[in-house]
């Protein structure tokens, strides 16, 4: 087979890949009493660890959203309660979610990619499997399911802080008054907008870690190879992350 061939044939075995890693992922899944340790370890590397830069990131971006959809809507014949009508289902469908998965995708991908890099480029994965113990079931399957349920937590902490920073920069700035934009806020607000973004983020908390884990994991070539799949995973995630976020408001809009 011709260089060109395999270089057409790349992605297709990449993913080809990814679907065989997650296959033995799922079918791991029987052993996660085993890994309890790990998945508690690794929901406070993910989770706990990673609220201070979700909560500044949300609460700039509740406070930037408020700030231009004031000036976006300077009129007369407007009232000022729309702009928290306009802002809580904007945070709420997209920017809670999509703000936090790619800080994620940036700081835990990135570490997740790092780590089974290096486990790889070491051999240490290696010595696992000579062992007998399961390498998918120790090493990915606790990140996948820690970024499973620690992200939902995530994009509920965020869309708390960035809607909170939203009210306190409308009113202190005088754009809207708290009472006002709360109101605009609970007239227009649906409950499925809060179900979808909570989806979403089960979503996302899946794509970033099962990405991650696959960028490590088939990690070759060193401290370079390290180094090029940690960026790897950091921007496909997001690239991913992207994707996903489009089918789901196509599908489910």
């Amino acid at each position: 087979m011709s260089a060109n061939t395999i270089r057409v044939l790349e992605p297709f075995i990449a993913l080809g890949r990814f679907f065989l890693l997650l296959a033995r992922a799922f079918r791991s899944l029987r052993e996660v009493a085993r890994y309890w340790k790990n998945i508690f370890e690794q929901m406070v590397h993910i989770g706990i660890e990673s609220i201070p830069i979700v909560a500044l990131a949300a609460l700039f971006s509740g406070a930037v959203t408020t700030v231009q959809t004031a000036h976006q809507l300077v009129s007369p014949f407007i009232p000022v309660s729309i702009i928290g009508a306009v802002v809580v289902p904007s945070v709420v469908l997209e920017l809670g979610a999509v703000v936090t998965g790619f800080l994620l995708a940036g700081r835990v991908g990135a570490r997740i990619a790092a780590e089974l890099g290096t486990m790889r480029v070491t051999e240490q994965i290696d010595a696992l499997e000579a062992m007998g113990l399961n390498s998918v079931g120790y090493l990915i399957v606790p990140r996948v399911v820690a970024g499973v349920l620690m992200f939902p937590v995530l994009y509920v902490v965020a869309c708390v802080v960035a809607i909170g920073g939203g009210i306190f920069v409308g009113h202190y700035t005088g754009e809207v008054p708290a009472g006002e934009f709360i109101a605009g806020a609970r007239e227009f607000f649906r409950p499925f907008d809060a179900t979808f973004g909570l989806l979403k983020s089960l979503v996302f908390g899946f794509v970033i870690t099962a990405v991650s884990c696959y960028k490590g994991y088939y990690t070759r070539g060193g401290a370079e190879g390290v180094g090029r799949a940690t960026t790897e995973a950091a921007v496909t995630s997001c690239v991913y992350l992207l994707l996903a976020d489009l089918v789901l408001a196509a599908t489910l809009l």
